[in-house]
């Protein structure tokens, strides 16, 4: 059914089981819970999928190694078993990731670690050899029933600097240990909300529809695109708006304080010299006032991060000056003789994450633990609300089972499937070796005719799925964009047409890494919205409004050199 069509169904009949508010990971893991056992379902989101704070975290899919000192092993143990989950389900989105702790100190923090567990010091103290090495003990324990990958290791300063000759000097040792990173994240969300709507005919998403109002047993959403509204009378709703919660809940005339969101930035580095210094590993440490953060490589790039500052409103969230500075100077702890400036920026974001509302003196001490909020019928609505608080993109599927049941006992309807081995898009079927990859590619080679390296390159894209995207490129007549080869006008069209995007930024923010990777500038602006415009149905003028309301985007919220868009100044 076409978007128009779906909303003229429910103005036939605005009856739903339940309603999702808000298409991060942790509403379309619901939605996806929801679809493999047969509820009907409605999610919607006032942006594009995947555009909140699930779009603005570190790409890591870990078990949370700092929050054994909080004393949240439950956390710990849940996130391991969730992240070696992705990586069995989604293979193709999520990958091993060699995380290296570089340690300056021998027995520092050994008593301020205890007392942080004990809840009787929230202060942070620098963690040296023997705190972190009890930690990694914990951490490979906790992962022992599950394990995917080596155990921690740890090595002294002469073997540490010949590996990273670039590593400070004053390093005594490295302790390295492994997790997970999830390059495409955005893609990942896309892939769940097309497999769970392929999985019953009952569960449909739609991006860009807002929560209006609420009365009675009606919820009124309105479509971002045309204005118009529809009523919608659901049995129960899923706040899944993140860091919007309160802003829903009064929404439906509920006030609430369930959200005590901290807002962490990230910056991309285009520098070959720190992408070469950090060999391949992520290093995870302590920045000089206690924050634990991070340098890592990022396809060909450098992610750096990242800031922990509470905020009030998540939509006037952006990456600042001061956090810029923090960022660029923390990677004079790990490599004092590479110098970052802002030169090297080709991107930043910042995501806020939903925390639940807490008085605590440190944004590190608020934990990271999930839970589902009921609001009960009353006050003017006559159906319960589950608030979604808090959450870890590592454990969005733990967490929406968890939330699924609760809202499967009030529906009154027994759970009949798991999505615990349930395979994420491009992930299905996903050949595991290299030769078992160059095997498959090379049958795909022989039915589509496209050239190996055209199909590695869409392989690490898009998994599995390079089936769907190659079968459409051969379909029609193909070229590479003349301002980016690596793709070509089919596979963006294939984008448009079957991803459900509704805006130019939906492209290179969220159905690709473009924009991320510095890749974006005025000339590949218009070619795709050219591709767009031919797909959508844009007048001339409404191609040029995207263009410009993107490049404007991408300077202003995403610090992306204005000078990439001189061009589109010229033409003003």
């Amino acid at each position: 059914m076409s978007r128009q069509e779906v909303f003229n169904r429910f103005r036939e009949n605005p009856e739903v089981s339940v309603l999702i508010v808000g298409a991060g990971i942790n509403g379309i893991g619901v939605f996806r819970e929801m679809a493999l056992n047969g509820v009907d379902v409605l999610l919607v989101d006032r942006g594009d999928f995947c555009s909140g704070a699930s779009a603005g975290s570190s790409h890591m899919a870990h078990g949370g190694i700092r929050y054994l000192e909080n004393g949240e092993f439950r956390l710990v143990r849940e996130a391991l078993v969730e992240r070696n989950r992705l990586l069995q389900n989604a293979p193709h989105a999520v990958e091993p990731l060699p995380t290296t702790i570089p340690i300056f100190h021998w027995l520092s923090g050994i008593f301020n670690a205890p007392l942080k567990f004990l809840r009787l010091r929230d202060k942070p103290s620098e963690r040296g050899a023997l705190v972190i090495k009890i930690g990694l003990i914990l951490y490979d324990w906790f992962a022992s029933p599950y394990r995917t990958m080596p155990t921690h290791r740890i090595v002294g300063r002469a073997k540490a600097l010949a590996r990273w000759p670039d590593l400070n000097p004053k390093v005594l040792f490295t302790a390295t240990y492994y997790d997970a990173f999830m390059p495409y994240p955005e893609r990942i969300c896309v892939e769940l909300v097309l497999d769970s709507e392929a999985l019953s005919e009952q569960a449909r998403a739609f991006n860009y529809v807002s929560l209006h109002s609420a009365s009675g047993d009606v919820v009124t959403l309105r479509d971002e695109l045309t204005g118009e509204t529809v009523a919608v009378k659901p049995k129960v709703v899923v706040n899944a708006a993140g860091p919007w919660i309160d802003f829903a809940n009064l929404a439906m005339k509920q006030q609430t304080r369930f959200i005590g969101g901290t807002k962490g930035s990230h910056l991309v580095l285009d520098h070959p010299a720190l992408y070469a210094a950090l060999d391949g590993h992520e290093m995870f440490f302590e920045n000089k006032d206690g924050r634990i953060t991070l340098i890592c490589p990022y396809l060909g790039k450098v992610l750096a991060g990242t800031t922990d500052i509470r905020v009030d409103d998540p939509d006037l969230a952006r990456c600042a000056d001061d956090e810029v500075d923090y960022i660029l100077d923390l990677i004079d702890v790990v490599f004092p003789a590479i110098k970052a400036d802002r030169s090297h920026i080709v991107f930043a974001f910042t995501g806020v994450r939903p925390l639940p509302s807490s008085r605590a003196s440190r944004t590190g001490a608020i934990s990271r633990d999930h839970s589902v909020q009921v609001i009960e019928p009353g006050g003017g609505i006559s159906f319960p609300i589950y608030a979604l608080v808090g959450g870890k993109w590592t454990t969005f599927r733990a967490f929406a089972e968890q939330a699924a049941d609760k809202v499967f006992a009030r529906l009154g309807k027994p759970r009949k499937l798991s999505t615990d081995t349930l395979p994420i898009g491009g992930g299905k079927n996903y050949p595991a070796t290299e030769a078992e990859q160059l095997a498959w590619l090379e049958g795909l080679k022989a039915r589509t005719g496209l050239p190996l390296e055209r199909l590695r390159a869409l392989f690490d894209r898009y998994g599995t799925g390079v089936e769907a995207v190659a079968d459409y490129i051969v379909a029609g007549q193909d070229k590479p964009l003349q301002s980016h080869p690596d793709y070509s006008s089919r596979e963006v069209r294939f984008l448009v047409e079957r991803e459900r995007v509704v805006h130019l930024d939906d492209i290179v923010l969220r159905r690709s890494a473009l924009a991320m990777l510095g890749f974006v500038n005025s000339a590949l602006l218009e070619e795709l919205a050219a591709i767009a415009a031919e797909v959508l149905g844009w007048s001339s003028e409404q191609a040029d409004g995207e263009i410009r309301r993107v490049a404007d985007m991408l300077v202003s919220d995403y610090r992306v050199p204005a000078g990439r868009f001189d061009s589109l100044a010229a033409k003003v």
